[in-house]
């Protein structure tokens, strides 16, 4: 993939905006509207708990580091102390009370939401998608920079049934290419991720049968070399030769990785504005109320022409009620500037601002925080 990181971004705010209009119909939103880019005339009422913790998400690390220099400029003397260490620990941490709010990549599970209400005094905890980005699947293998996978191989390449760059499976996606005689080294996330569960639930509904290990935060593909967070898979598949992993794009760009191009049926699909836009087009809102759950599963198995595939919503997961009143203060003023002002600076950060119709259902959400 050839597209430089500043196209990429550019495109991901219209895609974002895109994703986001699509999700607001479904709720009641306004359809249409421009990206929002921050808007420092959304009143924050600024005090309670100075110095908020939080946990989670790796895929939003950067988004929440844009947050917080948005927040500290909107609310001088207040602050967030994130801790990247992944969605699973954010979850845990949240669910177990040793932070305000977690990050993670997917929606909590059933013993997750009853755990949440119980750690939020017996009230429901709300997911908010304020960070959204495409994942790709990336790869270092010399001489090959135009490479065509599908769900089914993919599959096989994470579950060790195709071992070889030069397999047949993959020579037949990518006609007179020269594909190597050279093993393939899978590099998967050791560490509990959303982004982990996100890549295995595309494998299970795009590979016609061939992912059989099922979904979760925990890769299950058993081979391969596992490496921590978004930026450890990154990094070490782009030191190897042979390498290949799922990471974000951001990730993706940051360590200099091809990306493979998706056949979803119709043709190979590279990831850009157009192809991110056109498979999320039709994504829908499951949960209900101020709980923004999003259902991404038909944008996995789509076969539009035209479509990339693979994506996902990066959640805030905070209590609906059961704060005490200085850190729900706290909680609704750095939530709020992540909503307006904070998402100015997220283009530069390599992920997706939010359209003004989905700004205004995140800011109704945040209000009734209590």
């Amino acid at each position: 993939m050839k597209t430089k990181r500043h196209g990429a971004v550019i495109g991901l705010i219209a895609a974002g905006a895109l994703l986001l209009t699509a999700c607001g119909s479904d709720n009641n939103a306004p359809a249409g509207g421009s990206a929002a880019t921050g808007t420092s005339s959304t009143p924050v009422e600024c005090g309670g708990k100075s110095k908020l913790n939080a946990e989670g998400s790796t895929a939003q690390k950067n988004a929440i580091d844009t947050f917080i220099q948005a927040y500290q400029q909107r609310c001088p003397g207040s602050d967030v102390a994130y801790n990247a260490s992944g969605s699973g620990a954010g979850v845990k941490n949240f669910n177990g009370g040793q932070v305000d709010f977690g990050g993670s990549d997917s929606p909590l599970k059933a013993d997750e939401v009853t755990k949440a209400a119980e750690r939020c005094q017996g009230n429901p905890a709300w997911h908010l998608p304020l960070v959204f980005g495409p994942v790709a699947i990336g790869y270092k293998l010399e001489g090959v920079t135009d490479l065509v996978l599908n769900g089914e191989v993919t599959a096989k390449i994470f579950n060790g049934a195709v071992k070889k760059w030069n397999d047949p499976a993959i020579a037949a996606l990518n006609s007179g290419a020269s594909l190597p005689d050279k093993d393939i080294k899978v590099v998967y996330r050791s560490d509990e991720s959303g982004t982990t569960d996100n890549f295995q639930l595309y494998l299970q509904a795009a590979s016609k049968g061939a992912w059989t290990q099922g979904a979760g935060k925990q890769f299950k593909g058993g081979v391969g070399e596992g490496k921590e967070k978004s930026a450890g898979v990154a990094q070490a598949a782009g030191s190897v030769d042979g390498a290949i992993t799922y990471v974000e794009l951001s990730s993706a760009q940051d360590n200099k990785l091809s990306m493979a191009r998706i056949d979803t049926g119709s043709g190979p699909v590279e990831l850009t504005t157009e192809t991110v836009g056109k498979a999320i087009d039709g994504a829908t809102v499951k949960g209900s109320g101020n709980d923004i759950v999003l259902d991404l599963n038909s944008i996995y198995a789509t076969t539009a022409s035209g479509a990339y595939p693979l994506l996902l919503a990066t959640y805030e997961i905070v209590c609906s009620k059961g704060y005490d009143a200085d850190t729900a203060k706290a909680v609704k003023a750095f939530l709020t500037v992540a909503a307006t002002d904070g998402q100015a600076g997220l283009a530069d950060a390599g992920y997706a601002p939010v359209p003004k119709p989905f700004q205004d259902k995140l800011l109704t959400a945040i209000k009734a925080i209590a």
